[in-house]
C-alpha cells in the first residue's frame, strides 16, 4: 500500500514559523519528507529553524522574512519562494497574535491589529499563493490555524478581538473552500485549544488553569508538543482529496461541552 503521508517533492509554506506551534508543524511535515519554507518577521529565528530542520530531516528549506500585514511584502515573498523552490503545494497560515483585555477596555488599535494579522494576514497569503501557485497547478492544500476560540466564547481570558478574528478565519475557510474546490485546492482549518509552549507553561501549570482543565476539558489536560502533528499531516496529505471546508478542533474536547 502506498504511503498516504508521503510528502517527498512537496513544498510547504508555514507562517509564524519562528517559534512554538509553527515550528512543530513544520517539523511534522518535514518528518514525512516535505520541503519547508519558514516565514516570520525575525530573520535570525527562521534562519535557525530552517537550518535545524534541514539538518535533522534532510529536506530542502528556505527562510523568508515577511510581515503578513504588508501586501507588497507578501507578494514579494511568494515570488521569492516560487523562484527558489519552484512550487508551493501546502500553505499553513499559522501567524497570529492575541490581545487579552476586557471588551470594554479594548482600543480601536488593538481590535484593528488583531483583525489585520489573524484574519487579513491569513487571507493575504492564501490569495497570493492560490493565484500564483495553486490555481495554475490545479492542486493545493491550504490549512488555516484558527482556534477553539474561533468557535466559542470564554470566561477565562477575555479576548474579544481574538475571538472575532479567529471566528472570521473559520468562515473564511469555508468561503475559500467553496470558491477554490474547482481548482483541486482544499481549504481547511485547525482550531487548537491551549497548548504547552515555553511561553504558556507557567500559566497553564498554575493552580487556576489546572483546575480549569479538570472542569472544562474532557481529557482534563492541555495539549502537548506534537499533538497537532497528525492533524496537519492529515489535512496536508495529497491523499486527503475529499475533505474541504472543515474546521477541526484539536482541543481535548473543550468545544464538545
Amino acid at each position: 500500500m502506498a504511503n498516504i503521508f508521503d510528502f517527498k517533492g512537496r513544498v510547504a509554506v508555514i507562517t509564524g514559523c519562528s517559534t512554538g506551534l509553527g515550528v512543530q508543524m513544520a517539523k511534522a511535515l518535514a518528518g514525512q519528507g516535505c520541503d519547508i519554507v519558514a516565514i516570520a518577521r525575525r530573520q535570525n529565528l527562521i534562519d535557525e529553524v530552517a537550518a535545524d530542520i534541514e539538518k535533522t530531516y534532510g529536506v530542502k528549506t528556505l527562510a523568508v522574512k515577511c510581515d503578513i500585514t504588508d501586501t507588497d511584502a507578501v507578494e514579494a515573498a511568494v515570488d521569492e519562494i516560487l523562484a527558489k523552490m519552484g512550487r508551493i503545494d501546502i500553505l499553513v497560515n499559522n501567524a497570529g497574535t492575541g490581545a487579552v483585555a476586557p471588551a470594554e477596555d479594548i482600543t480601536d488599535e488593538q481590535f484593528y491589529n488583531e483583525i489585520n494579522i489573524d484574519l487579513f494576514g491569513t487571507f493575504r497569503l492564501a490569495r497570493s499563493i492560490a493565484k500564483k501557485a495553486m490555481i495554475p497547478a490545479k492542486f493545493g492544500r491550504v490549512i488555516n490555524i484558527s482556534s477553539m476560540y474561533g468557535l466559542v466564547g470564554n470566561k477565562v481570558a477575555p479576548a474579544s478581538p481574538y475571538h472575532a478574528a479567529k471566528g472570521g478565519v473559520v468562515n473564511l475557510t469555508r468561503a475559500l473552500a467553496a470558491e477554490w474546490g474547482k481548482y483541486g485546492i482544499t481549504v481547511n482549518s485547525i482550531c487548537p485549544g491551549y497548548f504547552y509552549s515555553p511561553l504558556t507553561k507557567e500559566t497553564l501549570d498554575s493552580e487556576f488553569f489546572q483546575a480549569n482543565a479538570k472542569t472544562m476539558i474532557p481529557l482534563e489536560r492541555y495539549g502537548n508538543e506534537g499533538e497537532l502533528d497528525t492533524a496537519v499531516c492529515f489535512l496536508a496529505s495529497p491523499a486527503t482529496t475529499y475533505v474541504t471546508g472543515v474546521n477541526l478542533p484539536v482541543d481535548g474536547g473543550y468545544t464538545a461541552m
